[in-house]
């Protein structure tokens, strides 16, 4: 009973929240549990992510160059970040300019920071971090993940379908980093995304501090789902999320913009990787 009802939450993924992404009814996917072996159909967590990618639109998300955003963060009551993302919708590119002045930018190959006499800090981190988390709806079925089996959660009496989501070797710059995402089933939207950060340190210390972010609040834009208000907590696989809030943002201005300009100013400095 329990895959009968796994493959029924499946199939009706791309229609789940149609008031919210205003898309039209699309064909019932067929779906294996097999890993998709037999005859072509995905398999249960391909469907599942491409689902997910439907409901928020991840069709129109694409069709556009680039999206911005204002984010204001906070971890334990202090402002961790204020200033503007841009990025390319494929995540190519990207730029931070920062309520300082500062402006960070990812030109899909390297990153710099400008004024060259501007503080790095976690510069690498925050310009692949935020980003990625305003995106990762759209992430699932990225080249280089792999999503794991689909099973059905119970939290707080909310009814999820969650499954963990890791990255190929090689996959950025912390590949040892991993998801996991719940969904949520009564909207098909994605709820929150617990997380490991190995930037810095093993897997093994990471994974003794997880934390989770959740979409608190979503808003339709162009027909796409999007997340303006993410509250962060403490996450462990047998509570969930649990305890007060730990940081929150607020996104605003967000808007699709088709031609940006992401050249590396002339007083900038370049930031490595972590060895």
């Amino acid at each position: 009973m329990k895959k009968a009802l796994l493959i029924f939450a499946v199939l009706i993924a791309g229609f789940s929240c149609k008031n919210i992404t205003e898309k039209n009814t699309e064909e019932i996917m067929p779906v294996e549990q097999d890993n998709g072996i037999g005859d072509g159909a995905p398999s249960l967590s391909a469907a599942f992510a491409q689902g997910v990618e439907n409901t928020h639109n991840k069709e129109a998300f694409l069709a556009h160059n680039n999206v911005s955003f204002d984010i204001t963060l906070n971890f334990k009551g202090k402002e961790r970040l204020n200033g503007k993302f841009t990025m390319r919708t494929n995540s190519s590119k990207i730029k931070f300019e920062s309520e300082e002045g500062n402006i960070i930018i990812y030109d899909g190959e390297d990153v710099f920071i400008s004024p060259v006499d501007a503080t790095p800090q976690s510069a690498r981190f925050d310009i692949f971090t935020w980003p990625y988390f305003m995106a990762l709806p759209f992430k699932l079925t990225d080249t280089g993940t792999v999503l794991g089996p689909v099973e059905q959660v119970t939290e707080k009496g909310q009814d999820y379908s969650s499954a963990k989501l890791t990255f190929k070797n090689g996959i950025g710059d912390t590949a040892d980093d991993w998801y996991m995402v719940y969904v949520d089933n009564n909207t098909n939207l994605l709820s929150y995304a617990a997380y490991i950060v190995t930037y810095g340190k093993s897997v093994e210390e990471a994974e003794k501090t997880p934390h989770a972010i959740l979409y608190a609040n979503y808003q339709v834009v162009d027909g796409i789902a999007l997340a303006d208000k993410w509250k962060f907590y403490n996450w462990n696989s047998e509570k969930g999320l649990y305890g007060e809030p730990i940081g929150d943002a607020v996104l605003s201005t967000i808007k699709f913009v088709e031609s940006v300009d992401y050249s590396i100013p002339e007083n900038s400095k370049t930031i490595k990787a972590p060895n």
